[in-house]
């Protein structure tokens, strides 16, 4: 990719990883700094949120100086590719934004980038009818790849990549075949596909192309014979028969169709992928699809159904939104289906796959809220907490915008109903929704023209390929008899098949008719989930998969039963099992491997619906209430303790209420820095939220409100209000059922934040001004002050100044009277603030200098925002207007570096302000249009205070 007389950088990634200055080759330092380069070369282009990169480097369990490595690695890659750089001059190659790290690479800059734009010029190409120029587009785009992707070095991120990017090298090697054949070069291939086959034995697309090339070439013997050697090869290593694909085209040269020669082999089980290209507009491309099944059997019906509907002409480019409703029993294979689909068509999707488990029909936790899962779609996204609207409509409007013109494919796995659906659906053409429920959605049928599929039991030869798949075709043979009772007592049921063949699979000197007659065992009947075959009992089959794990695995199965969160992780589950996590996480493991959980993303482990109620079924038959109460209460304490180290991570300045110490068999998450515990509360978002509420249901009731107290700040900070307010109702409720003033107290103020955030005024101020009431009963001086100062800020909103100016007051005499110095420099900062609002700005501006001193003592840079505000507020009202300009900047700067949207957007409106008194007009312009930009973004009704402003100013 080198020039010598180019001077401008270029990377290569596709191979060992390099970087080039015109024709010298640059040092890239030691291999953690090249790994850092090398995740920023495959996100080039896309902000990269420090904690993320962090996590892709190096993995989930970081060092403690995780940041200041990332810092030091940086600073080295900033002196090796931009060497003439002063240190005072920012960056235009590696920057850092207030969202993260930024490499801007132009693409023909970077291999892999050069390396797209090629296929998707050889798809276009092949589209138009010049097979020609596909083929050489092809050609030119392989001849980039100099082995694996950044080969030598390694990270979770890496590691991913290095896998997708390897298995679509060799989709393109497949269709660049395909084209070659058509074009006659069939003795050239033959060689080549040999060669391949070697490598990747089990890709029976290859070795169709093989085929057709020996036969191509007039060596009809010699391709009928790779087909035996494939079949042999396949049958001796997997136990399965070739696929019906390779089948056809060994029909196909043995009857010596006349068409064949014209024709390619393309089709392949994914067929021919659709153009990939880089998500639009700069947006990250989300692929959310869980693990597939490696042993997944049959449903070719169904897999032909849903290429016929989906991958139609049209459908997946631009014709339309293609809803198709999967339905069928629980435990019939409809999420397996769906995976297994999605898998297959991924490359036709290029700008992300949405996965979402909506737990419709989970006995363990509530049916997900429609804001919930698009919530998780937005962060799928990096769409930033302040600009996601407050209500599901305006979230709604904004994840269809994010999906207007993109090609995504959504999977809505295990919904509930329709309702919970619709607001899920993209708007526009080009992407695909497949939904999976045990409900038949007639209305999405009937309104929004989904497509419905039904599952239904798989058919006895289906049933029989699965086991054969597992177990080999030569086991299964040789006990026929076997076989049948075993498909028939697990009732055709996928679910209850996949774990007999674990079984089986796991002991292969067991006799398979010894498996069939332990099907037979069992008196209890699992009642929510009774199969129509009386013959079978799912009960039965989970209780001898149990049985032959260690005690230690059955006794955290049973326990996680009693968990509340849709997945856990190995140290919330040593808490629950009160272990150490090395134990949880082999026994979790132990689970994992006999069907029993699912790592269904790495590190979080969850349950299939049936596995869940038998497990807390086994937990209220063979564990004892106490045991199931200190259980429960272990793995509160596991959330209580981590939240609370997590918040004095986040809010260092916030006066926390007092703990006990951990239960013992409690462990922790060591959090150990603000980005970490961030990323701690967002992975556990769900988990807390469902602990809170698990907490309020067990009369664990000083966990639940403490717990809802642990959360606030991280709910707050991302937006999430809604939940701020429904932890605080379970809190308050918490708190009075055991006379907890405190907790009443705190709770009422938790709700009252979250309403406020939600602009529901005259609901938050009742419960602030309970809040009060319970504070004063309590003596609590500083819980007064915070209530009196969040009552003055709400009136403030109301224009009602003199009487917020009384509680600001009011809160400074409390804070002053208790020595609290952050709360003093907050109360000072609002004092001043009130007085200016009534006029008083000899008043207001020595407030206003004392509380920006001790906010810089204190180094508390969100209250130095805030007062800087109040300074410009002040100076402009004494016509100070160059005082009033540079104090309005530093309030911005500050509210922008904290991500402080709303006030980032109220400064830069009152700065606009500031210019035009000055007579500044296009700088006041300039403020007010980017007031009103983040006032739209975060759908926030002060937008219409700029707006007016513009407005005038057209008039």
């Amino acid at each position: 990719m080198s020039d010598p007389g180019d001077p401008v950088l270029r990377f290569e990634v596709l191979g060992s990883l390099r970087a080039w200055r015109g024709g010298a080759e640059l040092p890239l330092g030691p291999l953690q700094q090249r790994t850092v380069l090398a995740v920023l070369l495959l996100n080039a282009g896309r902000r990269l949120r420090r904690e993320r990169l962090i996590e892709a480097v190096w993995g989930e369990e970081p060092p403690a100086y995780a940041v200041n490595l990332l810092q030091k690695h940086v600073s080295g890659l900033r002196r090796v590719l931009e060497p003439d750089r002063s240190p005072r001059t920012p960056s235009s190659l590696l920057s850092w934004t207030d969202t993260g790290y930024l490499l801007t690479v132009p693409p023909e800059r970077l291999d892999l980038a050069a390396f797209d734009e090629l296929v998707e010029t050889a798809r276009a190409t092949r589209a138009e009818g010049d097979q020609e120029g596909a083929a050489g587009a092809f050609h030119r785009a392989l001849e980039l790849w100099r082995g694996p992707l950044c080969d030598g070095l390694a990270g979770p991120l890496l590691d991913a990549e290095r896998d997708r990017l390897g298995e679509r090298r060799l989709d393109v090697i497949e269709q660049c075949a395909d084209l070659d054949l058509r074009l006659g070069r069939h003795r050239e291939l033959v060689g080549q596909l040999r060669e391949l086959i070697g490598r990747y034995p089990f890709r029976e697309r290859l070795r169709g192309l093989l085929m057709l090339a020996l036969y191509g070439a007039g060596r009809q013997g010699e391709a009928l014979e790779a087909f035996h050697e494939a079949r042999r090869y396949l049958l001796d290593e997997l136990g399965i028969e070739p696929g019906p694909q390779l089948r056809a085209v060994h029909e196909r040269i043995l009857n010596a169709d006349p068409g064949l020669a014209a024709e390619a082999a393309e089709r392949s089980p994914r067929g021919s992928p659709a153009p990939a290209r880089p998500g639009v507009r700069g947006l990250p491309v989300p692929a959310q699809l869980p693990y597939g099944m490696s042993h997944f059997a049959g449903r070719e019906t169904q897999i032909e159904r849903l290429n016929e509907v989906c991958l139609r002409d049209g459908a997946a480019a631009g014709g339309a939104v293609v809803i198709t409703a999967i339905g069928g029993t629980a435990g019939v294979g409809k999420t397996a289906l769906a995976v297994h689909w999605a898998h297959q068509v991924r490359d036709r999707f290029p700008d992300g796959q949405l996965y979402v488990n909506l737990r419709g029909f989970d006995p363990g936790a509530a049916a997900m809220e429609p804001a919930e899962a698009i919530r998780g779609f937005l962060d799928a996204f990096d769409v930033e907490p302040q600009r996601i609207p407050i209500s599901l409509e305006g979230q709604a409007a904004l994840y269809r915008s994010l999906l207007a013109d993109q090609r995504v494919l959504v999977i809505l796995d295990n919904a509930e109903n329709a309702e919970q659906v619709r607001p899920l659906l993209p708007g526009s053409p080009g992407s695909v929704v497949v939904v999976t429920s045990r409900d038949q959605m007639p209305g999405l049928v009937a309104a929004e023209g989904a497509v419905p599929l039904t599952v239904d039991l798989l058919s006895f030869a289906e049933a029989r390929g699965l086991l054969a798949r597992r177990l080999g075709e030569a086991r299964i043979a040789a006990e026929l008899a076997a076989v049948e009772k075993i498909v028939a007592r697990c009732a055709r049921l996928p679910l209850a098949l996949a774990i007999v063949a674990a079984r089986a699979a796991a002991h292969p000197e067991f006799a398979l008719e010894q498996l069939a007659g332990e099907l037979e065992d069992g008196d209890a009947r699992l009642d929510a989930f009774e199969i129509a075959d009386p013959s079978t009992d799912i009960r039965s089959v989970f209780s001898w998969s149990l049985h032959r794990v260690s005690p230690a695995a059955q006794r955290l199965f049973r326990q996680l039963g009693l968990h509340a969160g849709p997945d856990i992780t190995a140290p919330t589950a040593a808490s629950l099992a009160g272990v150490s996590p090395i134990r949880a996480r082999a026994a979790l493991a132990e689970l994992a491997r006999a069907h029993l959980a699912i790592e269904h993303v790495p590190g979080r482990f969850t349950f299939h619906d049936l596995l869940r109620a038998y497990a807390a079924e086994l937990a209220m038959d063979r564990d004892g209430a106490d045991e199931r109460r200190d259980a429960i209460g272990r793995v509160l304490d596991h959330y209580l303790q981590t939240a609370f180290a997590g918040d004095r991570l986040i809010n260092p300045h916030r006066d926390p209420p007092k703990i006990a110490p951990p239960d013992r068999g409690v462990t922790p998450v060591d959090l150990r820095s603000a980005e970490q515990a961030m990323s701690w509360f967002t992975a556990e978002h769900a988990a807390l939220l469902a602990a809170v509420e698990q907490a309020l249901a067990t009369g664990a009731d000083s966990s639940c409100w403490h717990l809802a107290w642990a959360v606030s700040t991280y709910l707050d900070r991302q937006g999430h209000w809604n939940d701020l307010s429904t932890v605080h109702r379970s809190g308050l409720l918490a708190a009075e059922r055991i006379g907890d003033l405190a907790g009443q107290a705190l709770s009422h103020r938790g709700i009252a934040r979250g309403f406020a955030r939600l602009n529901q005024n005259d609901v938050a101020d009742r419960h602030l001004r309970a809040a009060l009431a319970l504070f004063e009963e309590l003596g609590d001086r500083v819980g007064q002050a915070y209530a009196h100062r969040t009552l003055a800020a709400m009136l403030d909103q109301r224009d009602r100044d003199l009487e917020a100016l009384g509680h600001a007051e009011r809160a400074l005499e409390l804070y002053r009277a208790e020595g609290h110095k952050a709360g003093l420099a907050d109360a000072l900062n609002a004092v001043g603030w009130f007085h200016a609002r009534v006029g008083d700005y000899e008043q207001a501006l020595p407030c206003c200098q004392e509380a920006l001193a001790l906010h810089e003592e204190l180094g508390d840079e969100g209250g130095c925002a805030q007062t800087w505000d109040s300074l410009g507020y002040i100076h402009h009202n004494l016509g100070a207007h160059d005082e009033a300009r540079h104090c309005y900047r530093q309030a911005v700067t500050l509210f922008a570096r904290l991500g402080d949207r709303y006030n980032e957007a109220a400064s830069l409106t009152r700065l606009g302000d500031a210019h035009d008194a000055a007579g500044e007009r296009s700088d006041a312009e300039r403020a007010w249009r980017r007031a009103l930009d983040i006032f739209t973004e975060i759908g926030h009704a002060e937008a219409r205070h700029p707006r007016a402003r513009l407005q005038a100013r057209a008039g």
